[in-house]
């Protein structure tokens, strides 16, 4: 799977050296020069991991943490800083805003792809756990963390879940999904396939492109 990774730093020769090394490494790389646009990105792209500056204009790195964990879409975003302020009283600051990591600037580029690499493979270990569904709530419990699903994401993936390892068509999904009597886009059942795969890990649900999708345990 690609890793998708947001940067977010107010310093372009520090962004473009950034995303550099991390696209030589095979990550699909996002940037932002300030919280506001980083957040904005975070909406858009729903990358596995984002790099937060500390000082940056518009929102600052602290107040863009804080953002970013009230948004519930971004609930299995790891967040990690990468500041130049790297006293201790400032690293406490930023786990308490939310931050799952935190590295000082100056940092060498290969400790950096490394520290990357070993943050990226402990969410593919949470994505590997069990997934228990909710009915009531509407919940799914996946990699130790509860997500609160929209009704029709929720009913999708049961749908699927119903019975692993079987193909279901697009059509029977419309049907069973959405009713017969609603009309909706082509590309909607894709929209919210795409948003499940970013809540519950990109490995569960497959494609047979043109016909339909499969959940597998």
């Amino acid at each position: 799977m690609s890793h998708r990774i947001l940067v977010a730093d107010d310093e372009p020769d520090i962004l473009e050296f950034v995303k550099y090394n991390l696209q030589r490494e095979g990550y699909e790389v996002f940037t932002a020069p300030d919280g506001a646009a980083a957040l904005a990105a975070a909406r858009a792209h729903r990358p596995h991991l984002i790099l937060l500056d500390r000082l940056m204009p518009v929102m600052d790195g602290l107040q863009t943490c804080r953002a970013i964990r009230e948004d519930p879409v971004l609930s299995d975003t790891m967040v990690v800083f990468l500041s130049a302020l790297g006293e201790e009283e400032q690293q406490i600051e930023g786990f308490g805003a939310g931050a799952d990591d935190y590295l000082t600037k100056p940092i060498k580029m290969k400790l950096l792809m490394s520290r990357v690499q070993a943050i990226l493979k402990r969410i593919d270990g949470s994505s590997d756990r069990g997934l228990e569904l909710d009915a009531e709530r509407h919940a799914v419990r996946c990699g130790g963390r509860e997500l609160l699903l929209p009704c029709k994401e929720f009913a999708l993936l049961a749908l699927l879940r119903s019975e692993p390892g079987r193909l279901f068509t697009r059509e029977e999904i419309y049907r069973r999904v959405w009713g017969s009597k609603v009309v909706v886009g082509d590309r909607t059942i894709d929209v919210h396939i795409r948003k499940l795969r970013q809540k519950i890990g990109e490995q569960r649900i497959t494609t047979l492109k043109g016909v339909g999708y499969r959940y597998e345990e």
